[in-house]
Order: structure tokens, then sequence, then C-alpha cells
């Protein structure tokens, strides 16, 4: 089976980082995506906000730097924030790949 995710977005809260018991740097934050996508042959505006987990260095640490408003692209894969219920559990991305993006005119 196949698990990954790419996505752009805008971060809206700033990142909270941490380190687990192991000493290894975590960092979350919360992204924001628009964009207009064609579906069965219509175009639909999406708009939706997702979790962001990093783990690890140095990414954790360049998450933990961003600003809010800040463009950005990330990949990585889909899980639940815990791991607990998986039915109530809300999905986040665990960051693998994170790109600062420019803004064009």
């Amino acid at each position: 089976m196949t698990n990954q995710v790419e996505l752009t977005g805008r971060l809206v809260d700033p990142a909270d980082l941490r380190h687990s018991p192991a000493g290894v740097p975590i960092a979350r934050a919360l992204l924001e995506h628009e964009s207009s996508q064609l579906e069965a042959g219509v175009e639909r505006w999406v708009r939706f906000r997702v979790g962001l987990r990093a783990a690890g260095s140095p990414i954790a640490e360049t998450l933990s730097e961003l600003t809010v408003g800040e463009l950005v692209s990330v990949a990585g894969l889909m899980l639940r924030a815990r791991q607990r219920n998986a039915e109530t559990d809300p999905l986040i991305i665990s960051v693998k790949r994170l790109t600062r993006l420019t803004e064009t005119a």
C-alpha cells in the first residue's frame, strides 16, 4: 500500500517545538491549503486545515522557524495524531520534506 502526500499551503499557527524523552526534536504546526481543483469535470474550490508533525533534525527545527502566513510545500505521509483511537483521532501529515516557497506577483 502507498501512503504519500504532497501539499502546499500557509502556516496558520506558529509551530510548537518540544523534545521526546529520547531527546528527538518534534515540531507541530497547522497548515491551511486553498486551491481550485477539477472534480468530475467541474471546477471546485478546496480549503482545509491539516496538522503537521516533523520529527528529527533538522526538519523539526526548520518547521519551528517558519512564521505564520509563510507559504510552504510539504511532503510526507498521513497518520493519526495519536494512535489510540483510529475512528476519532485526527489525521495529520508526518513531514519528511519541507520547502519554503516564494510568492510570485
